[in-house]
């Protein structure tokens, strides 16, 4: 196991290494210009050379490319162009704190309803239940963020306004349940499914037949040998949520105005800050590389045949 998870530490440089040439090269011979954009209608070319200067954009490619990843071997992500003079880490570690709060505790939220749907749906197969569970799924499932979210603000924020319609107070505060909510739709249909679809699978094998002839409980056999066979396929999903819940969370708090590393990147993207938007995409690529190792390791947790292979 630990040889195991000493290679694929090591192929993780790699892979980031792979991710910031690619970005870096795409910001690089990409057709808009942050100094055109940081000086917007007052745009001087004395002045924007001047600012490409200071900020090595005059330099080719791979002196530019060399020089970044020698900054970030030592942490150093370099400095915003649209917030002079202030370093990306600065900016970006009170932010990354919000969005991983609201990450947490909406994945906990939709993978647990996720799981608990599923197993019922999968109990009442064929029945009203089922089928309502299955429709109602799809449904969530199929909308998305920025049709869901200003939904969620008309009905609780307008309509009914039972909850504020933005801003952030914490994630223990009345302005975090939509957003939360928002994002944790995604990952309870994904769980629901999939969910449903492994316990049907299972449920006919003959160790689930055996269990219930030694006279176990019908609540035993469903989550002590139905579940725990089922959950094995829900943990690739989960390595993968890691990731793409960065990527609900640009939508999610660029809606609800939330200060956090979703709304951030948005601001970044829209004024080629590229330093910002490096940055982020090697915390992306970290949080999937890191996500499917932690999956990986998981395996032989919940079945001890793949952790003897």
């Amino acid at each position: 196991m630990l040889a195991y998870l000493i290679r694929r530490l090591l192929w993780l440089p790699i892979l980031l290494i792979i991710v910031t040439f690619i970005t870096f090269a795409l910001g690089y011979y990409g057709p808009a210009d942050p100094i055109a954009a940081l000086l917007g209608q007052h745009y001087d070319p004395e002045i924007a050379a001047q600012l490409a200067h200071e900020y090595g954009f005059d330099q080719p490619f791979f002196v530019q490319y060399l020089r970044f990843l020698e900054r970030v071997v030592h942490l150093d992500f370099g400095e915003s162009i649209k917030y002079r003079n202030q370093p990306v880490s600065r900016l970006l570690v009170p932010r990354l704190a919000i969005t991983i709060q609201l990450n947490v505790v909406s994945s906990f939220i939709g993978v647990f309803i996720g799981v608990a749907i599923g197993m019922f749906a999968a109990l009442h197969r064929g029945k009203l239940a089922d089928r309502t569970v299955v429709f109602g799924v799809v449904f969530a499932g199929a909308i998305p963020i920025f049709v869901a979210g200003p939904i969620l603000l008309f009905l609780f924020a307008r309509t009914i306004p039972v909850l504020p319609a933005g801003g952030w107070d914490g994630i223990f505060s009345r302005s975090a349940i939509l957003p939360v909510l928002l994002l944790a739709i995604g990952p309870m249909a994904i769980f629901a499914r999939q969910t449903r679809a492994g316990m049907l699978e299972v449920m006919g094998r003959d160790y689930i037949r055996t269990a219930r002839a030694k006279g176990l409980r019908e609540m035993g056999v469903v989550t002590a040998h139905a579940l725990r066979n089922a959950f094995i396929p829900l943990l690739t999903i989960l390595g993968f949520l890691l990731g793409s819940l960065v990527q609900g969370a640009v939508l999610t708090e660029t809606i609800f105005g939330i200060p956090g590393m979703g709304q951030f990147a948005f601001e970044a993207l829209g004024g080629r800050d590229y330093p910002v938007i490096i940055t982020v995409t090697l915390l992306v690529a970290v949080a999937y590389a890191l996500g499917n190792l932690w999956v990986d390791l998981f395996y032989g947790v919940v079945d001890p045949r793949i952790r003897q292979s």
